[in-house]
């Protein structure tokens, strides 16, 4: 794979991703068959699933607010199926936690 854009930097909205700006056109088909366009200057987004797209520079630009750079903390993505890590909470039954 050739080098198509600078290093990762996280960037965050409402959801923390991973982008990079391109340097030279980049066209790829992600797993659901679809087609991804990018030029120089636009950015390739990576999500915490995995899935990557393409965002036009001004719109990327005007969403999204950098972080600093990506590490290898960088959540992987997670298994179809599988249970994320800590999100199993302990059940109470609802009149046990009612103060009497």
């Amino acid at each position: 794979m050739r080098k198509t854009s600078a290093t990762w930097k996280i960037y965050r909205t409402r959801f923390l991703i991973k982008a990079r700006q391109l340097t030279q056109p980049l066209l790829f088909v992600d797993a659901l068959g679809r087609e991804h366009c990018g030029q120089p200057g636009d950015y390739l987004v990576e999500s915490s699933d995995g899935a990557r797209r393409i965002a036009p520079r001004l719109i990327f630009e005007d969403v999204y607010v950098a972080m600093g750079p990506a590490d290898e903390l960088w959540p992987a993505p997670r298994q179809p199926g599988g249970e994320v890590e800590g999100s199993r909470r302990s059940r109470t039954p609802q009149h046990a936690a009612m103060p009497t």
